[in-house]
């Protein structure tokens, strides 16, 4: 369950472990990894270390994108999205094979791999001395790379040691998984709707399981009933495939009285390019008029905000849509070991 288009990942690159089914850990030559904790720089983290613009999660959510980790605990998936930009065959080795780490080993390999990532920062021109001191002191991470990390056995316990090394967490699901995501709380919690029904959702998501929609439905209770975890509802807009009925996507989304909801456009890389055409990319005019077509029967989300280097838009109930730790007087920053007093 990937950003896929903020991974920095180009058209065709093969990121793929054996043609027999995949890695029974990870092999990609794409990921740095340890055992089965993988990371790998997202594009807007070198972006950002140049100056040469910042993630919308930074925009919309205060994450300073040059000090965010992009990993994953499993790199397997129980769905098959026709827009995921990952080959399936990578996605479908058994859990059995792999030697699970506990969560601490988990949290220091992902800082130790990012660090390894970002060290040639070090010696670019274009890369001022102090940002690239402070990325080598990472306070988010975005558990977004790619797989399902509800499929870790021990992905509560991997949240609480990330935040007890007063880093930040945003965890992205696919909602598989609602009695996990019960007990998660990280700081702001993702789970994909990429179908407003079931006849989409079947021929969109393509889940592994037979009872993935009836899961998923469990898992917006689940959201409903968080009270400290921010929750955000993100849709993959792909034309022609599940751009249609807004009001129905409405209608799915009050059902876990979210936060947020990002509409983003499906990108047209990696192994989706054999399977969608360039025309299911929508453009960004197609999503913001999308969002406000859905916006139209939730009358709580008064904000839409736009994006237009990602394609995403943001359905929103305030205009301050930070994450409050993350605003530049608190606490979390005046605790920063590199900035912080």
């Amino acid at each position: 369950m990937s950003d896929s288009a903020e991974s920095g990942v180009g058209p065709g690159t093969d990121v793929d472990g054996d043609d027999d089914g995949g890695p029974a850990q990870v092999s990609s030559p794409d990921y740095h990894s340890e055992n089965h904790t993988a990371a790998q720089t997202c594009g807007w983290t070198a972006n950002a270390l140049r100056g040469e613009g910042k993630c919308y999660k930074n925009i919309w959510y205060g994450i300073e994108s040059h000090r965010c980790i992009q990993m994953t605990p499993v790199v397997k998936c129980n769905e098959r999205c026709v827009f995921c930009w990952r080959d399936h065959k990578g996605h479908a080795y058994e859990l059995g094979d792999v030697e699970w780490d506990d969560p601490e080993a988990v949290a220091d390999a992902s800082i130790d791999l990012q660090k390894k990532l970002l060290s040639g920062f070090g010696g670019n021109d274009e890369v001022p001395r102090e940002v690239f001191e402070e990325a080598m002191e990472p306070r988010h991470v975005a558990i977004s790379l790619d797989g399902e990390p509800t499929l870790y056995p021990y992905l509560p316990e991997l949240l609480e040691a990330f935040h007890e090394r007063d880093i930040t967490t945003f965890l992205v699901s696919n909602g598989t998984n609602p009695d996990v995501l019960r007990e998660c709380d990280p700081t702001q919690l993702y789970v994909s709707v990429d179908a407003p029904e079931r006849h989409t959702f079947d021929r969109v998501v393509k889940a592994v399981e037979d009872d993935a929609w009836e899961r998923l439905l469990e898992t917006m209770d689940v959201l409903r009933e968080k009270d400290d975890t921010r929750t955000v509802l993100r849709t993959t807009l792909v034309q022609g495939e599940n751009m249609h009925h807004p009001d129905w996507y409405a209608g799915f989304y009050r059902l876990a009285d979210p936060d947020f909801v990002e509409l983003k456009a499906y990108m047209h890389v990696g192994h989706s390019q054999g399977r969608l055409d360039r025309s299911s990319m929508p453009e960004h005019e197609d999503v913001v008029d999308f969002a406000e077509s859905v916006q139209e029967y939730m009358p709580a989300f008064t904000e839409c905000k736009q994006v237009p280097a990602s394609r995403v838009a943001l359905l929103a109930k305030t205009s301050d849509t930070w994450v409050p730790k993350l605003k530049k007087d608190s606490d979390f920053w005046a605790r920063d070991p590199v900035t912080g007093d």
